[in-house]
């Protein structure tokens, strides 16, 4: 089974920056992609960020030019760096890893969340 643990998230006040992390553990063979996605009260979540295995990777239009998504393969770990945050941005913040097992098995995880507030 894989697992992730994120890490990074807090209350930070408008333009500042803040670093997410997630790590994966388990008996992984390879993470073929990363998201990270938001949830704002009220709102449906959404994509922020994904970086495929080879590091190609998109954005969310309101995130382009401030949020850059990263990876290290070695370490199963994927991160979000937030720079010029708005209170828009505030959210609980939740990385999603498209695993492969060394069984061969394809697995799909959540972690379990990480609260960003944005202060104005």
């Amino acid at each position: 089974q894989v697992r992730l643990v994120e890490s990074g998230g807090g209350l930070v006040q408008t333009g500042g920056s803040l670093r997410l992390s997630c790590a994966a553990s388990g008996s992984i063979f390879r993470i073929n992609a990363w998201g990270w996605y938001r949830q704002a009260p009220g709102k449906q979540r959404e994509l922020v960020a994904a970086i495929t295995s080879t590091g190609s990777t998109n954005y969310a239009d309101s995130v382009k030019g401030r949020f850059t998504i990263s990876r290290d393969n070695a370490e199963n770990t994927v991160y979000l760096q937030m720079n010029s945050l708005k209170p828009e941005d505030t959210a609980v913040y939740s990385c999603n890893g498209d695993a492969t097992l060394r069984t061969g098995v394809r697995q799909i995880r959540w972690g379990q969340g990480t609260q960003v507030t944005v202060s104005s």
